[in-house]
C-alpha cells in the first residue's frame, strides 16, 4: 500500500489508497450482491485485464475488504468481510450521486445481473414501499433478469430462474409465473425511476412493455422505485 500512499492522515485518503484504485469499487460491487468465483467476478467484468483483477483483489485481501474462502459445489470463492460490507451504503449513495450524470449508455456500455442488482437496490424507496402491498416484479433488461420481491421495507433481488426473454415477443413464462408484473424494458426505465417519463407514456412509446400484471402496478412500481436526477 505505501507505493499508493498519498502522504495524508485521514480518513478520506485511507479509503483511497484501500479502494480507490481503477476496478476495485466495482469488484466491491459484485461481492455486495454475493460471493464469486474468479471466473464470475471475470465474466461480470468483461473488459478489466486478468492480471488488474489479480492484482485488485490480491489488495482488496490485504486490506482485508475481501477474504477468499471455500464453499460447498462452487470451490474457493471471494467474499466480503464485515469491513466490506460496510462499504454497501458508500456504493449506494455513489449510485445514487452517479445516477443524474449516466445520459445514454455507450455502444459499448454492458448491462449485468449484479450492476442491475445493485441500480435497483439504489433506487429503492423503503418507505414507499413500507405503505404498500407485498409486489413481486419481474424485470427484464437486455441480457439480465431479475426478480423484485418487496414485502414492506424489504427488498429481495434475485436472477430469474427462466433467464432474460426477448423484447417484442411473448416468451412462456411459467418459471416466475407469479410474479404480480412483468416488465420487459431498456435503458429507457431510467427516465421511469427518475420520474422524467409517467409509467403511462414509458407504455405508449415503447420504452416499457408489460408482459403480464395489471398495469396499475406499474404506476406502484415507478413510485418504489425512485431517483432524483439531479
Amino acid at each position: 500500500m505505501a507505493s499508493r500512499s498519498y502522504g495524508q492522515y485521514c480518513g478520506i485518503v485511507t479509503a483511497l489508497e484501500q479502494v480507490g484504485e481503477r476496478w476495485a469499487l466495482l469488484i466491491v460491487r459484485d461481492l455486495l450482491v454475493g460471493p464469486r468465483r474468479y471466473a464470475d467476478l471475470k465474466n461480470g467484468l468483461p473488459r478489466i485485464p486478468t492480471n488488474i483483477l489479480s492484482k485488485r483483489l490480491k489488495e482488496l485481501q490485504e486490506a482485508g475488504v475481501v477474504r477468499r474462502v471455500p464453499l460447498a459445489r462452487c470451490g474457493l470463492v471471494y467474499e466480503l468481510t464485515e469491513r466490506g460490507r460496510a462499504l454497501e451504503p458508500v456504493l449506494l449513495a455513489l449510485g445514487e450521486w452517479g445516477f443524474g450524470g449516466m445520459g445514454e449508455p455507450g455502444p459499448e456500455d454492458v448491462v449485468t445481473l449484479d450492476s442491475m442488482t445493485m441500480a435497483f437496490r439504489t433506487a429503492f424507496r423503503p418507505e414507499v414501499a413500507a405503505g404498500l402491498p407485498p409486489t413481486r416484479y419481474e424485470v427484464h433488461i437486455g441480457p439480465a433478469a431479475l426478480n423484485l420481491s418487496i414485502d414492506k421495507s424489504t427488498l429481495v433481488v434475485r436472477p430469474v430462474a427462466g433467464g432474460p426473454l426477448v423484447r417484442g415477443v411473448d416468451g412462456d413464462l411459467a418459471p416466475e409465473a407469479d410474479a404480480d408484473l412483468v416488465l420487459v424494458c431498456g435503458p429507457g426505465v431510467r427516465e421511469v425511476i427518475a420520474g422524467t417519463v409517467s409509467p403511462g407514456e414509458a407504455v405508449e412509446t415503447g420504452l416499457v412493455s408489460i408482459k403480464a400484471g395489471a398495469a396499475d402496478l406499474f404506476e406502484r412500481f415507478a413510485a418504489t422505485f425512485h431517483l432524483d436526477p439531479a
